[in-house]
C-alpha cells in the first residue's frame, strides 16, 4: 500500500512513517516543516527506497494537487494538525487555519484524485483526531465513539470541526473515510512543549517543574508507537464511514505522572536531591478538563488491536530515549530557547 502521511514529520506523524515503512508500505511524507517538526524524526528512513518527501502546506491547495498526481496513494493519513491546547489560547487564528482550512483544502484535493481515478472503492481518508472533542468526563465513564461533542478549547474545537467535515464528505460526496479519536500520546520524539517532555528536561536542568492546578487533571496515556500500530490496523482493516476510539487503558493524574518521571530520573540520573521537590504548582490552565478517558471496545472487538506497552514500560522507555538522545533535544532547544516556558495563561473570558 501506498500511504500519504501528512504531518510525518511531527511526533505522531513521524511514528506512522517509521513504522509503516518498517511494515514494507511505501510511505510520502508531506510536511510544511513547522516549528514541531523534526526531520531527525524520520532519519532512519530518510534513505529508504520507499519513502518520499514533499514539502508543503496543507493550506495550499495546488501544492496538494500537485503531489497526489504525482505520487497516486492508496490512502491518506492524514495527521497534519496545529495541537498544542496552551497555544491555541494564546494564538487561536493558526489553528483554525491549518486545522479546519487544511482539512477542508486536504479533503478537496483528495476528493478529485479518488474520483480522478474512477471513485476506486480501496482508497481510503483518514483522519485522525482527539478526545479532546468530547470534552471533559466526571469520575466515572469513558468516551464512546457515540460520545457527543462537547470541545473546551480553541484546539479542541478546531478539530471537532474538522472531524465533522471528514464526516460530511463522506456523506455527500462518498468519499470513503474512516476517523480516529485518541488520547494522550507519549514516547520518543515527543516534541518538548507537552507535559511528559517538559518535566523530563525541566528536571535535568535543576528548574522548576510546572505542575498545572493541584496536578489532579486525569489522562488516558497512549504510548506512541501503539497509537501508530493502530492507525495503520484501521486504514488497512477500519470500515469505510467509521470511527475508532484509540486508547492506552492507561489512566493517571497528572501529578503522578510527573512523581513517575522524577522517580525514573532518579534512578537513571540522580541529582543533588529527589527531582520531586523541583515540582511547583501553577495557575491551572483556562478551561482545562478534568478527565478524559477511552472506551477502546470498538477497535479492539472490530479490528482486534489493543495497546501492548503498559504506562510503568512506556515512561521508562520515554525517559531512557531523553536521556540517550540529549542531542536531539537540546537542538530544539538551541533552536527556540523559550520553548519550555509557559504558553496559554490568557485570563478566561476576554478576547484579544
Amino acid at each position: 500500500m501506498k500511504l500519504l502521511v501528512t504531518g510525518g514529520c511531527g511526533f505522531i506523524g513521524s511514528a506512522v512513517v517509521r513504522r509503516a515503512v518498517a511494515q514494507g508500505h511505501a510511505v510520502v511524507n508531506l510536511d510544511a516543516m513547522t516549528y514541531a517538526a523534526s526531520p531527525e524524526s524520520v532519519a532512519e528512513v530518510a534513505d529508504h527506497p520507499a519513502y518520499a518527501f514533499e514539502k508543503a502546506d496543507i493550506r495550499d491547495r495546488p501544492a496538494l494537487d500537485r503531489i497526489l498526481a504525482a505520487h497516486v496513494p492508496d490512502a491518506i493519513l492524514h495527521l497534519a494538525a496545529e495541537s498544542h491546547v496552551d497555544r491555541s489560547i494564546d494564538g487561536p487564528a493558526a489553528f483554525v487555519e491549518t486545522n479546519v482550512t487544511g482539512t477542508f483544502n486536504l479533503l478537496e484535493a483528495a476528493r478529485r484524485h479518488w474520483e480522478g481515478r474512477g471513485r476506486p472503492r480501496d482508497f481510503r481518508f483518514h483522519h485522525v483526531s482527539t478526545d479532546e472533542v468530547f470534552g471533559s468526563l466526571g469520575e466515572t465513564g469513558q468516551f464512546t465513539e457515540d460520545t457527543p461533542y462537547d470541545p473546551r478549547s480553541p484546539y479542541s474545537a478546531t478539530k471537532a470541526a474538522s472531524d465533522h467535515l471528514v464526516r460530511a464528505w463522506h456523506g455527500t460526496y462518498g468519499l470513503p473515510v474512516v476517523l480516529t479519536n485518541c488520547s494522550n500520546n507519549y514516547g520518543p520524539y515527543h516534541f518538548p512543549e507537552k507535559l511528559i517532555p517538559v518535566v523530563i528536561l525541566k528536571a535535568l536542568q535543576g528548574a522548576p517543574i510546572p505542575v498545572y492546578g493541584a496536578g489532579a487533571n486525569v489522562r488516558d496515556w497512549l504510548y506512541v508507537e501503539d497509537h501508530a500500530d493502530a492507525l495503520l490496523t484501521v486504514v488497512q482493516r477500519g470500515r469505510i464511514g467509521r470511527s475508532y476510539n484509540i486508547g492506552g487503558e492507561n489512566e493517571a493524574r497528572n501529578i503522578d505522572i510527573v512523581r513517575r518521571v522524577c522517580a525514573l530520573l532518579d534512578e537513571r540520573r540522580p541529582g543533588n536531591g529527589p527531582y520531586a521537590e523541583q515540582i511547583a504548582f501553577v495557575e491551572d490552565r483556562p478551561g482545562h478538563d478534568a478527565r478524559y478517558a477511552i472506551d477502546p471496545s470498538r477497535i479492539r472487538d472490530e479490528l482486534g488491536w489493543r495497546p501492548s506497552v503498559t504506562l510503568e514500560e512506556g515512561l521508562a522507555r520515554t525517559v531512557d530515549w531523553y536521556l540517550r538522545n540529549e542531542a536531539w533535544w537540546r537542538t530544539l532547544l538551541e533552536r527556540r530557547p523559550a520553548l519550555l516556558e509557559r504558553l496559554g495563561t490568557f485570563p478566561a473570558g476576554k478576547v484579544s
